[in-house]
C-alpha cells in the first residue's frame, strides 16, 4: 500500500463573523457613516428601478438592492487614492467610493446630503440615463461608471474583464512608492473566468496590493452557482496561488469592514494580494424591478429569508440597541435619502407636454449628437514640439546596423529618457533580449522593476498594461511574442484597452504600446503567423504602425511612445536580420500619423503596401517595368492613414494595387480598398486590385506555407492584372 498523508496549503483561509463585542467596539461615527451610505444607495437604486419601469432608462438597470452591505463595508474605510473597479452590477460600489471621497469618509444621519453628495447622486443618475452631465458624458450608462478623481476606476460589462485592469492599477500604486491599494469587485460567475485566475497569479507573483472582492449572490441571470461549478466556496480559489482569503457575511457591513481592514493591512504592508468573499443576495432579478421568483428560478421563501437579513436593517438594529440612533432618526434618514433622489430626478426630468401623465428627460440634457465620435483617440497635441519628420531616412550621417538591434536601441533610448516606460512580455528579460533579441540589454540595464518577464497569460498581462496606462504614472510597452496570441487576449485588447478612452467620456489618456512580429516564412504554422493589421484596423481605439525600414522604426516607435493612445507596432522577422542605415546619434525624431512615404514615384499605377512587402513590391515593379508609384503606408489605422499622399497618387495614376502578405480573411487591404473606392472613385479607371495570401492560414510545410503567402511573384501577377485592366498597356 502506498504511504499517504494529508497536505496543508499553508495559505490562510478564514471565515470571519462579527460579534456583539465588535459592534460595541466599533466607532459610532463609522456605523453612522455606513448607515447613511446604505440608505442613500438604496434610495438611489429604488429610483433607478422606478425610472426603468417608466421606460426612461435606455438599456439595463442592474440593481444592487440587497447587496449594498458588501460595497459599503469594504469601501467606507478606503482612501480616495485607493482604486476600485467593478462589474456591470456596480452602482453600489461606485456610489460607495464616490460618497466616501466627497465626504472624507464621515457622514451624519441628521444631515446626510450636502451639495457635494447631492452632486454625486445627480451626476450618477444622469450617467445611467445617458445624459451629458454624467461622469462619462452619458456614454457609460449603467454598466460603465468611472470617476478617477474618487478612485472609481470604472465598472465593466464584461464578466471578469476588470481583473487585469485592476492589477495594472495595483502595479502602478506599488511602483509609484505608495501604500495605496486596489479592489477588483466581481461576482460568483467571474470566479470561473480565466482572466480573473490569470490576474490572481500575476498579482501573487508580483506581490501586488490587490484585493479580489467576490460578491457571491448565488446566481448568474437565473442559474444557481451550484449548477456551474463543483466548488461554490469561491474564496478557496486563491489557495493555488498562495493568496489568503476571508469569507464573510455580506449582509453584515461591519463584518465586511473588519475583513477589509485585515486584508488592507496585509496589502499596505507589501505582502501581496488578498481575496474576500462576501455572501450577499440581490433582492431583484438580474435586470429590472421584479424578484427572481417571478421568473421561477427562486422561491419566495428563499427571497423572504434573505430579505429578513437586509443590511440596512442590520446596521440600524445594532445602532438602536446601543443608543446610537433611534427609530425616528432612521426613518428620517430614509426620508432624507428619498428627498435627495427626488431632487435629483426633478433636475433631470419634466412632465411630457404631449402626455401630462408621463415624465420625460429634459431635452436640453441629452448629449449633442456631434459628441458621438469625440474622444475616440488623442488629438496628438502631445507631439507638438517634437522633431517631426516625413523623410524616410535620418537627417544625419548613418552607419549600418541590424534592424532588430535598432528595435532594442530605440527602446533603450526612450527608457533612458523617460522613467515611466516599462517593458513586459514573455521572456523579454531572458535569452539576451527575448526570443529575437528585440529587448537586448534592457533587463541588465534597467532591472526587473522596468523589464518584466511575464507568465504565459496574455489576457492578464496586456490587461495589466491597460490598467497601468489608465493610471497615467507609467507608459507600458507590452510584447506579444506572436500576433495570433491577440485572440487569447481579445477581451482586454479590444473590449477594454481600445474602448476605454471613448467609453468613459473621451478625456483620459491610454498610453500603451503593443509590439508584435509577423513571422510568415518561419515555419511556425497556422497559430503563429498572422498579420494582425486587418484585425486591429476594425477597432477604432487603436493606432497602428508598420515600419519597413529601421530608420522609419526609430521615428514611428518614438511617435508611438509619445502618443497618448494605444498603438500597435508591427514588426517583421524578415526585416530583423537586414543591415540598414541608422545613426546612433539621431534617435529622437518622430514620424507622426498621416505621413506615408513615397518609395518610388510613377505615373501608371499606385502600389500601396507596408512592412516587408514594400521590398517585394519594389522588386515586382522593377521586374515588370511598369512605371508604378510605390507608397509605404507606415501608419495603418483609419485616423492615421495619409489620405493626402494616397489621393495625390491616385489622381495621377488612376489605378491602385494594394499589396499585403497574409491571409484573405484577416486582410487589411479589404478595408483599405473599400475606403479608397469611397474617397477616390471618380479618379479610378478600374476597380482596386489586391495582392494577398491564400484563404487559409499558412501551414507548417515549407511548400504549403509558401503557397499560402504573397511574395514578389504574387505582386508581379497583381501588376499584370492591372496592366490587363488597361488593355495591356
Amino acid at each position: 500500500m502506498p504511504r499517504t498523508r494529508s497536505l496543508d496549503t499553508g495559505v490562510d483561509w478564514i471565515e470571519l463573523e462579527s460579534t456583539p463585542e465588535d459592534w460595541d467596539a466599533a466607532d459610532p461615527a463609522l456605523l453612522e457613516t455606513m448607515l447613511v451610505q446604505l440608505h442613500l444607495i438604496r434610495a438611489f437604486e429604488e429610483t433607478v428601478l422606478d425610472l426603468a419601469g417608466e421606460g426612461l432608462v435606455h438599456g439595463p438597470a442592474h440593481s444592487s438592492i440587497g447587496q449594498e452591505g458588501g460595497a459599503v463595508g469594504s469601501i467606507v474605510g478606503l482612501r480616495s487614492t485607493d482604486g476600485i473597479n467593478g462589474s456591470h452590477r456596480g452602482h453600489h460600489q461606485f456610489l460607495a467610493k464616490a460618497l466616501t471621497h466627497v465626504s472624507g469618509g464621515s457622514m451624519r444621519a441628521q444631515e446626510p446630503v450636502d451639495e457635494a453628495v447631492q452632486d454625486v447622486l445627480q451626476r450618477t443618475l444622469a450617467e445611467i440615463l445617458g445624459l451629458a452631465q454624467g461622469y462619462c458624458g452619458g456614454r457609460g450608462g449603467s454598466m460603465h461608471l468611472q470617476w478617477l478623481e474618487a478612485g472609481a476606476l470604472g465598472t465593466n460589462a464584461i464578466v471578469g474583464g476588470g481583473a487585469p485592469m485592476a492589477a495594472g492599477n495595483a502595479w502602478a500604486q506599488k511602483h509609484a512608492g505608495t501604500t495605496d491599494l486596489s479592489i477588483n469587485c466581481f461576482g460568483d460567475g467571474a470566479s470561473q473566468i480565466g482572466s480573473v485566475l490569470e490576474s490572481m497569479n500575476l498579482a501573487a507573483a508580483w506581490k501586488l496590493p490587490l484585493c479580489f472582492f467576490i460578491e457571491n449572490n448565488l446566481y448568474a441571470v437565473s442559474t444557481h452557482a451550484a449548477e456551474v461549478t463543483a466548488d461554490t466556496r469561491f474564496s478557496v480559489r486563491g489557495q493555488g496561488f498562495g493568496i489568503p482569503a476571508w469569507r464573510v457575511d455580506g449582509m453584515d457591513p461591519l463584518a465586511v469592514h473588519l475583513a477589509m481592514e485585515a486584508a488592507a493591512e496585509r496589502m499596505r504592508a507589501g505582502d501581496g494580494p488578498t481575496i474576500i468573499e462576501a455572501e450577499v443576495y440581490r433582492f431583484f432579478h438580474q435586470n429590472g424591478p421584479y424578484p427572481g421568483s417571478a421568473f421561477g428560478y427562486r422561491t419566495k421563501e428563499e427571497e423572504g429569508t434573505w430579505r429578513a437579513r437586509d443590511p440596512l436593517d442590520r446596521v440600524a438594529k445594532e445602532m438602536i440597541s446601543r443608543d446610537l440612533i433611534d427609530e425616528a432618526a432612521v426613518l428620517a434618514l430614509r426620508s432624507h435619502a428619498q428627498t435627495a433622489m427626488a431632487s435629483a430626478v426633478a433636475e433631470l426630468l419634466e412632465q411630457d407636454p404631449d402626455d401630462p401623465a408621463r415624465r420625460r428627460i429634459r431635452p436640453a440634457l441629452w448629449p449633442d449628437p456631434g459628441f458621438v465620435d469625440v474622444g475616440i483617440r488623442s488629438d496628438l497635441r502631445e507631439l507638438d514640439g517634437l522633431d517631426a519628420r516625413t523623410a524616410a531616412e535620418p537627417a544625419q550621417a548613418a552607419g549600418e546596423r541590424k534592424f532588430v538591434d535598432v528595435v532594442a536601441a530605440i527602446m533603450d533610448r526612450r527608457m533612458e529618457a523617460d522613467e515611466r516606460i516599462i517593458v513586459m512580455g514573455e521572456d523579454v528579460h531572458r535569452l539576451a533580449g527575448g526570443t529575437n533579441g528585440a529587448t537586448k540589454g534592457l533587463a541588465k540595464k534597467y532591472g526587473p522593476e522596468r523589464v518584466l518577464g511575464t507568465p504565459i497569460s496574455e489576457n492578464a498581462f496586456v490587461g495589466l498594461g491597460g490598467g497601468l496606462a489608465l493610471d497615467g504614472r507609467f507608459r507600458p510597452v507590452v510584447e506579444f511574442m506572436y500576433p495570433d496570441f491577440v485572440w487569447v487576449a481579445a477581451d482586454q485588447v479590444f473590449n477594454q484597452i481600445a474602448k476605454a478612452r471613448h467609453m468613459f467620456g473621451g478625456t483620459h489618456a491610454v498610453p500603451l504600446v503593443l509590439r508584435t512580429k509577423v513571422a510568415m516564412g518561419s515555419g511556425y504554422g497556422s497559430q503563429h503567423l498572422m498579420d494582425p493589421a486587418g484585425i486591429f484596423a476594425t477597432s477604432a481605439g487603436w493606432r497602428i504602425v508598420a515600419p519597413s525600414t529601421a530608420a522609419d522604426y526609430v521615428g514611428l516607435m518614438n511617435a508611438a511612445l509619445a502618443i497618448d493612445d494605444p498603438v500597435l507596432v508591427i514588426e517583421h522577422v524578415d526585416l530583423y536580420g537586414t543591415m540598414q542605415q541608422v545613426s546612433d546619434d539621431d534617435l529622437d525624431y518622430v514620424i507622426p500619423p498621416g505621413t506615408a512615404a513615397v518609395r518610388r514615384e510613377g505615373a501608371d499605377l499606385t502600389v500601396i503596401s507596408y512592412l516587408s512587402m514594400v521590398r517585394h513590391s519594389a522588386e515586382a515593379i522593377a521586374q515588370t517595368g511598369v512605371d508604378a508609384e510605390l507608397i509605404d503606408l507606415r501608419w495603418l489605422d483609419r485616423a492615421s492613414v495619409d489620405w493626402d499622399t494616397i489621393g495625390a497618387s491616385i489622381r495621377k495614376t488612376n489605378a491602385v494595387l494594394i499589396v499585403e502578405e497574409g491571409a484573405q480573411g484577416t486582410s487589411y487591404g479589404a478595408w483599405l480598398a473599400d475606403e479608397i473606392q469611397r474617397r477616390f472613385f471618380d479618379w479610378l479607371d478600374q476597380p482596386v486590385q489586391r495582392v494577398t495570401g491564400g484563404e487559409a492560414s499558412p501551414s507548417i510545410s515549407q511548400v504549403l506555407e509558401r503557397a499560402a503567402i504573397a511574395r514578389t511573384e504574387e505582386v508581379v501577377a497583381g501588376i499584370e492584372r492591372v496592366r490587363e485592366g488597361f488593355g495591356g498597356r
